[in-house]
């Protein structure tokens, strides 16, 4: 961990209107710091998955302030966040969202080639390396209808990583997985975090998993109670 503010959430505060006003997140306030392995906890409906849409660019309608990498996110153009989202953020998803007609490859290259940044060669290499950072370079060519859930999840974890980001986010990484898988999946997580100096911030409902990161946040009915 170093002392850079990766994330910074100031006083988020959001409300639904359907039909009545129900006030969902009410003054989140906190920060994340360059390789950090911050776990959000609560209790199903505590706000958690709403504050993960708020911070990863793809909810605007709230109250307060959301900074990524030092900038304000606030009035910018859904052009301006989509590239925000795709150079800064990497996504890991309880369920994988690969496109099965793609190999695992060119599941892992999109991201990259949407971003546009890099040649292409420049970004399949970036894959193959990411892939076999993760163990599972023997699997590029494969269609992803053809792995099992656990290697799924580990291609999404190099899909997340193809752009280098600023912080990747998860929301119920393990929901899907069996306890071996749960466990490879935190391994990776630990080791990005620990060798690679990659921020993560983790939305959960495993108690065993929040415990074993670096700090918890823990949520009740739109607060934070702990952190």
């Amino acid at each position: 961990m170093n002392n850079i503010v990766t994330l910074q959430a100031d006083k988020i505060n959001k409300r639904f209107h359907d039909p009545v006003t129900v006030h969902v997140l009410k003054d989140i306030t906190f920060s994340v710091y360059g390789g950090e392995f911050v776990s959000v906890i609560g209790k199903s409906g505590c706000g958690k998955s709403t504050l993960l849409y708020i911070l990863s660019t793809m909810d605007t309608d709230f109250e307060g302030d959301l900074f990524i990498g030092g900038e304000n996110m606030r009035n910018r153009t859904e052009q301006q966040l989509a590239h925000v989202r795709n150079e800064k953020i990497g996504f890991v998803f309880q369920f994988h969202y690969l496109l099965s007609e793609f190999t695992v490859l060119d599941n892992v290259m999109l991201p990259g080639l949407k971003l546009g940044k890099f040649p292409e060669e420049h970004v399949r290499e970036q894959a193959l390396h990411k892939l076999d950072q993760l163990g599972i370079k023997k699997l590029a060519h494969k269609q992803a209808n053809q792995i099992s859930g656990g290697e799924k999840q580990r291609v999404s974890i190099a899909r997340a990583l193809i752009n280098d980001p600023s912080i990747i986010m998860c929301d119920e990484p393990t929901g899907n997985l069996d306890k071996v898988n749960s466990q490879i999946v935190f391994d990776i997580f630990k080791t990005l975090t620990q060798e690679f100096h990659q921020t993560l911030l983790v939305v959960t409902h495993d108690p065993e998993f929040a415990d074993k990161t670096d700090r918890i946040i823990e949520m009740e009915d739109g607060r934070i109670i702990k952190q």
